[in-house]
């Protein structure tokens, strides 16, 4: 069973990742600028790490298992799929504007980029600006490749303007059920974080970070919806051992007219330590689909409670390349409409 290997091979990676000597990393946020931070558990580093690994393996196996039980046919649907994959035409799946991610993936073959500029503002007196994007690939009918990068990162506040490259991401999406009347698209997303950012300019934290999530997507009385749970694994500076919090993602779009779409979102994330409390945050936006396969938006987030970003401006557009794959060439060849 295809399926069956596929996941046995992912928990075999994702466990051989976590047990590494030595990992002491952790994922960026709004503020980067983190404090040592001492544990008043009491716990040894050692005991913290291996519970810590424990809890993000024991949730890793309950979403894939949760992803198979959710209908009876979704083995089924996943298992041997690699035939007939090839879309008609090529359509771009955006990722953006929103925080969360769609359930479903990139089309078969095709080679697909998300650009955008950002500019936010963390806390007060500080602001930062950003251009990255999110280039995916559909390697196979139901598993995309994901590289996330962000080519420019300058950040002003008291100290004076420091720049430099972002952070890079990279992890695979797999899309478990197809959407039915009743069940909507189910997706497992893992990301690891590559630190490239500046850490002397404190714009980069020079740690390692693991995200691991649970997608579902549904349209429902001509609205579409997304729901992303994720953990996170958050590197102890100076230390072995991760903090760990959680992150909840609903966003929803309608149709305004014609091209022209609404889109807006609800997430937050839990506590991370003493110095990073949970918060909740909303985010609006408006997408423009100029062709099938472009789409643009631009938008802005706003903080609901404390500890999440003030505020944020954004614009950005969303582009399918090609199909890399010859079998779509061969397809095209044969049948010339669109």
């Amino acid at each position: 069973m295809q399926s069956l290997l596929s996941t046995v091979t992912l928990l075999v990676f994702l466990r051989n990742v976590h047990s590494r000597k030595g990992r002491r990393e952790i994922i960026s946020g709004y503020d980067q600028k983190w404090k040592r931070y001492t544990d008043a558990t009491g716990e040894s580093e050692a005991i913290i790490f291996i519970s810590l690994r424990g809890d993000i393996l024991r949730f890793t196996v309950v979403t894939l298992l949760a992803c198979l039980a959710a209908s009876n046919s979704a083995v089924g649907q996943w298992m041997g799929k690699q035939t007939g994959c090839y879309a008609d035409s090529i359509v771009a799946n955006p990722n953006r504007p929103t925080v969360a991610n769609p359930a479903d993936i990139t089309q078969y073959g095709v080679l697909e980029l998300e650009y955008g500029w950002d500019r936010l503002w963390p806390v007060a007196g500080v602001k930062q600006t950003s251009v990255g994007g999110l280039l995916k690939f559909g390697m196979l009918c139901d598993v995309e490749l994901r590289w996330t990068t962000t080519s420019f990162l300058s950040q002003t506040d008291v100290s004076g303007t420091q720049r430099s490259f972002g952070d890079n991401s990279l992890g695979p999406q797999i899309r478990i059920y197809r959407q039915t009347k009743r069940v909507p698209t189910l997706a497992f997303n893992y990301a690891i974080k590559i630190p490239s950012a500046s850490t002397e300019d404190g714009l980069g934290t020079g740690h390692v970070d693991h995200a691991f999530t649970f997608l579902a997507s549904k349209d429902i009385a001509r609205f579409h919806f997304d729901f992303n749970v994720t953990q996170l694994l958050i590197g102890r500076p100076n230390m072995a051992g991760f903090y760990k919090n959680q992150q909840v993602n609903l966003a929803f779009s309608h149709v305004i007219r014609g091209r022209l779409q609404f889109t807006g979102e609800f997430y937050g994330d839990t506590q991370l330590n003493r110095t990073k409390p949970g918060f909740a945050s909303s985010l609006w936006a408006l997408t423009y689909t100029v062709v099938p396969r472009l789409v643009i938006d631009g938008g802005f987030e706003a903080g609901l409670t404390s500890g999440g970003p003030q505020r944020r401006a954004f614009v950005g557009a969303t582009y399918s390349i090609a199909n890399l794959y010859p079998g779509w060439r061969r397809r095209r060849s044969s049948s010339p409409a669109d």
